[in-house]
């Protein structure tokens, strides 16, 4: 049997710590299949060459049978040039004293950059998902600057959210995480995120838990547990940042279970009267390696109060970012 072609997969903030644990487990075979080989393309900026040649030594000493060739750079043109998909890693991260606009300002430059060079070099079936905070305006904005790409081919990352919901969710009913289906994440990778669990299923029954520790314990402790591991860690998520990537990306290139669906920051079209045109995180199937917002659920007034409450994040986001790019 002949072998398959390689994909080409991009990793941006390469030398950084997510990107230490995402490298592996993208070469590992988890994420595109175990008989798939891949060219890895991996970017930083320039200071950080040094860390990164450091990463390709090590990826070299780990001797994965699928790593075809590893391309370090710190030069956008080269390293998006004909991949299949982005692992958009690499941001500016927000500093003490810093205002929300000045990171997304900073933003706006980083994405704008990237989503030109993948404009004219990558492949316009490229799947784009973008990590960096703030992850789904950096994704509206990556994709503006990229019109030849299908607007479906960009996403943002609230796998993250959706696996810490589900753990605390298998913990509470004393559930193996693999019992766990059915939880969803709408809106943005902010403390304004909605983790809903009602209809989320244990065991393949509708879970029951009581509804003051939904309000009180769960969606606090999904919607600040960033922050809870900053300041148990005093760095930021990167392991389990670095399998939520691989989660998702795993899950766009393949499928879902008829059973169950996953969340995903994607480009609204109104569904559940969300604001359209902004990146909001919506329960989705995906088959053939295309999503769909899962259309049909009943949501209570205290849900659509939530919904509401991120949306208007969302679009104070994007106009402050739109404003910068007008500038």
């Amino acid at each position: 049997m002949s072998e398959k072609s390689p994909l080409r997969v991009v990793v941006t903030g390469a030398a950084g710590q997510i990107a230490y644990s995402l490298l592996y487990q993208i070469s590992s075979g988890y994420v595109f299949g175990h008989d798939q080989p891949l060219i890895l393309h991996l970017l930083d900026i320039t200071p950080m060459m040094g860390v990164l040649n450091g990463v390709v030594m090590e990826i070299q000493d780990c001797a994965m049978p699928l790593v075809r060739d590893v391309i370090a750079s710190d030069d956008p043109k080269v390293a998006f040039k004909d991949i299949d998909a982005a692992f958009l890693v690499g941001a500016m991260p927000r500093k003490e004293g810093m205002e929300r606009k000045d990171l997304l300002a900073a933003n706006v430059k980083i994405f704008k950059d990237q989503g030109q060079a993948l404009d004219t070099l990558a492949k316009k079936t490229v799947k784009v998902l973008v990590v960096g905070n703030p992850a789904n305006t950096n994704a509206l904005i990556c994709s503006h600057y990229a019109p030849s790409i299908p607007k479906e081919n960009f996403s943002a990352m609230t796998r993250l959210d959706q696996n810490r919901a589900s753990a605390q969710l298998a913990e509470k009913t004393g559930s193996a995480i693999y019992e766990v289906k059915k939880v969803t994440i709408w809106g943005n990778h902010s403390s304004t995120q909605f983790p809903d669990i009602s209809q989320a299923t244990v065991k393949g029954a509708p879970a029951s838990v009581d509804e003051t520790w939904m309000k009180e314990t769960f969606v606090p402790t999904v919607q600040k547990r960033g922050a809870a591991v900053i300041a148990a860690r005093k760095l930021s998520s990167a392991m389990s940042a670095a399998k939520a990537a691989c989660d998702h990306m795993k899950s766009w290139f393949s499928f879902t279970e008829e059973d169950n669906w996953v969340s995903m920051g994607v480009f609204s079209d109104g569904s559940y009267e969300t604001p359209v045109g902004v990146m909001f995180s919506f329960p989705v199937q995906i088959k053939d390696g295309k999503w769909s917002i899962v259309q049909g659920l009943n949501l209570t007034d205290y849900a659509k109060e939530k919904l509401t409450l991120t949306g208007k994040e969302l679009c104070d986001e994007r106009d402050e970012a739109m404003a910068v790019c007008q500038a």
